[in-house]
C-alpha cells in the first residue's frame, strides 16, 4: 500500500468527521457529544430500536463585523496651545501619551482607561474654582471638552467592550459544545461582573479603576470562547432532544424505561442559564441604544425570552421530551 494512498485515506476520514459535524465516535467526539450518544444508545438497548437518526446540530450565527458593533465617535481635537491652556485640569501629560503612536495603537481595554480618566479630569476641574480663573475662550473650551467627553463617555464604554478581542472571541463560530459538569463558569463570571462594575462607576470621580485589574479579567475571558460554547451546548442538546423525542413519540409504549441522568441536563441548564443573564446584563448596563446588528445578533442568539433563541429552544425541547418519556413505563430497580 503507497504512502500516497494512505495520506489520502487520512485526509478523506478527516474531512468525514468536519462534514460530519464530528457525530461518529473515534473523530473527535467532545464530552457533550459522548454524553447524547449514551443517551441514545440507552434508549435504543431499552426499546430494542434501530439507531436514531441524527444529524449535526446548526451553528451559531455570525457575530456582527467591527464597523456593525460599534459607534463612530469622532476624535476631539483641540491644539497644544489649547490644551496647555488647560493644564490646571492635569489633562496635558494625559492627552499628549494618548496621542502619540503607543497611544493611539492601544487595545480598546486601554482606549477605554484613557477616555474615562479624561472625563474624570475634565469634569473634576470643572466643578473646581479653575474655570473661574481662566480666560473667557478657554473656559469655553473646557466647558465644550467636558461636554462632549460626558454625552461619549457611554458610546466609549461600549466600543471598548465590543471591540475588545475577548468579547470577539467569545462570540466565536469556530467553537464546540462543552460539558458543563467540568467547565467552572465562575471565573469567566466575575470577569463579567468586574465589567460591569466598571460601566456602572464610569461617571463616578471617586471611584478609580485599575489597568492591572482589568487587563487580567480579560485574560480570564481570553480562555474560552464561552457565549459560543454555551450556545453550542443547548443547540446540541435542543438537536439530540428532538430526536429522542421523535423516536420515543413513534415508538409503542411496551417496553420501560431506565431511569435518566439528569446531572448534564441540571449543569447544563444552571450554567447556561447563569452565563446568558451575566452576558444580557453587561449589555443592558451601558446607557445606549446598542447598533442595530448587535440588537439583532442579542434577540436572536443571546435572549432568554425568545422562543427561536437557543435558550428557550432548549427548554422547550426538555419538556416535549419529558413528555415522550412520560408514555412509557419506568423500570423497576
Amino acid at each position: 500500500m503507497s504512502s500516497t494512498w494512505r495520506s489520502g485515506r487520512k485526509i478523506l476520514a478527516f474531512t468525514a468527521c468536519l462534514t460530519g459535524g464530528l457525530l461518529l465516535s473515534g473523530c473527535g467526539d467532545s464530552d457533550a457529544e459522548r454524553y447524547w450518544q449514551d443517551y441514545h444508545r440507552t434508549l435504543e438497548s431499552a426499546l430494542a430500536l434501530d439507531a436514531i437518526p441524527r444529524r449535526a446540530p446548526d451553528n451559531i450565527g455570525a457575530f456582527p463585523e467591527r464597523r456593525a458593533r460599534l459607534f463612530d465617535l469622532p476624535e476631539v481635537r483641540e491644539g497644544l496651545i489649547g490644551i496647555y491652556a488647560l493644564r490646571e485640569c492635569r489633562i496635558t501629560a494625559l492627552v499628549a501619551a494618548h496621542n502619540n503612536q503607543l497611544g493611539r495603537v492601544a487595545p480598546p481595554s486601554q482606549q477605554w482607561l484613557y477616555q474615562r480618566a479624561l472625563w474624570q479630569r475634565l469634569s473634576g476641574c470643572w466643578n473646581t474654582p479653575v474655570p473661574d480663573g481662566l480666560a473667557t475662550v478657554d473656559r469655553q473650551r473646557l466647558h465644550r471638552l467636558t461636554l462632549t467627553k460626558t454625552q461619549q463617555l457611554p458610546y466609549a464604554s461600549w466600543n471598548a467592550l465590543f471591540d475588545s478581542s475577548e468579547w470577539e472571541k467569545s462570540f466565536a463560530r469556530a467553537s464546540h459544545p462543552v460539558d458543563f459538569t467540568r467547565v467552572d463558569i465562575r471565573p469567566a463570571l466575575g470577569a463579567v461582573n468586574y465589567l460591569q462594575r466598571m460601566v456602572r462607576h464610569q461617571f463616578s470621580r471617586s471611584w478609580e479603576q485599575d489597568s492591572g485589574t482589568l487587563e487580567h479579567q480579560l485574560k480570564i475571558l481570553r480562555k474560552r470562547p464561552l457565549t459560543a460554547q454555551t450556545l453550542r451546548t443547548l443547540m446540541l442538546a435542543t438537536q439530540r432532544l428532538r430526536e429522542a423525542t421523535a423516536t420515543l413519540n413513534t415508538t409503542t409504549p411496551t417496553r420501560c424505561l431506565p431511569a435518566w441522568d439528569m446531572g448534564y441536563i441540571a449543569a447544563t441548564r444552571h450554567s447556561a442559564r447563569r452565563w446568558l443573564t451575566a452576558v444580557n446584563a453587561l449589555f443592558d448596563s451601558v446607557p445606549v441604544t446598542p447598533p442595530n446588528a448587535m440588537h439583532t445578533y442579542r434577540q436572536r442568539w443571546l435572549s432568554l425570552d425568545n422562543q427561536r433563541a437557543p435558550w428557550s429552544a432548549f427548554k422547550t425541547a426538555l419538556v416535549e421530551h419529558h413528555s415522550a418519556r412520560f408514555r412509557f413505563p419506568a423500570c423497576r430497580r
